[in-house]
């Protein structure tokens, strides 16, 4: 019902016709596809907008780059971790061979002109890891993971990619003790490498060595390194033991007190080298010599006779 002079509002308001709004955006559409390709008209608006949302961007690839870059961090460390310990272990399986080369130089130097030098008998050994330190406070004793099933024996030297560490003392079936060479029950025969002279090296306690019986004006410098001198049939001569530290003379007493540091990782190796028996050369047969003078036999060989008896 219409009021005089008004008319009723429509009950839907329709607007433009579809088709005709459809044909307007399409030409819209299609006058600035047209524009922006002749001259260039959007390129301000496409950078304005990619500056807008690039943090938008970011921010959303990030849990994509943190789970590749997680997997790629813990696929490197294995094989980081993976490559050192064969490192480790080929170093230490030539330790044997780095720690004598010096001495021998040095020795092919002084006997080059001498004599001939025979060939050394290589030397095998097998990488252990040390397990733990004996429980006894006043030995310097550590226990390492191969045992009599790896074919270890008591006496067998132990070293490190430095020097001399110690030596085997008690061998069980999957673990042997190794005694350090600060041990004060520990022994060695060296010599000091720039003049050749020979001593004895024992145990100090608290990481040090002393080198006895030697005399108040014997030949030793602060400084000087000492070397197995394979007098004893045991550690292979060459090997580096200990660096002089202190040297106290007192005329007082027949004997100088030197103090030493060994120059291996003594106290501190997580891995060692155990280094197979030492070869001796084989016993010649006992022979007696004698001239034809007067009160001696001739050459004979033991079983024979002496002089038709």
């Amino acid at each position: 019902m219409s009021v005089v002079g008004h008319t009723p509002p429509p009950f839907f308001k329709r607007g433009v016709a579809p088709l005709a709004r459809l044909a307007i955006f399409v030409s819209l559409s299609l006058f600035l596809l047209i524009v922006d390709l002749r001259f260039r008209t959007l390129d301000m608006l496409r950078a304005t907008i990619a500056t807008v949302i690039y943090p938008l961007q970011q921010l959303a690839y990030r849990p994509v780059e943190f789970a590749g870059g997680a997997g790629k961090y813990f696929s490197s460390l294995a094989t980081l971790q993976s490559e050192n310990a064969e490192l480790r272990d080929r170093q230490l399986a030539t330790a044997n061979r780095l720690l004598r080369q010096e001495n021998l130089e040095l020795e092919n130097r002084r006997l080059r002109e001498l004599l001939d030098m025979r060939d050394r008998q290589p030397t095998q050994g097998q990488v252990a890891d040390v397990l733990y330190a004996a429980r006894d406070p006043f030995s310097r004793r550590i226990i390492i993971d191969k045992g009599m099933q790896n074919d270890i024996s008591a006496g067998q030297v132990v070293v490190d990619d430095v020097g001399v560490v110690g030596q085997i003392t008690r061998v069980f079936p999957l673990i042997s003790e190794v005694t350090l060479l600060t041990d004060k029950n520990q022994a060695i025969p060296v010599q000091v490498q720039r003049n050749g002279l020979r001593a004895v090296l024992a145990g100090a306690g608290s990481g040090r060595m002393e080198l006895r019986f030697l005399a108040a004006n014997a030949e030793v410098e602060p400084g000087d390194i000492l070397v197995t001198s394979g007098l004893d049939g045991v550690y292979l001569p060459g090997l580096p033991v200990a660096k002089v530290d202190k040297i106290d003379r007192d005329a007082a007493y027949t004997f100088a007190r030197i103090l030493c540091e060994p120059i291996a990782g003594v106290e501190r190796n997580g891995q060692v080298l155990v280094l197979a028996p030492r070869n001796m050369p084989a016993a010649q047969p006992d022979e007696q010599i004698s001239n034809d003078k007067p009160g001696r036999g001739r050459k004979v060989k033991r079983g024979q006779a002496v002089n038709g008896h």
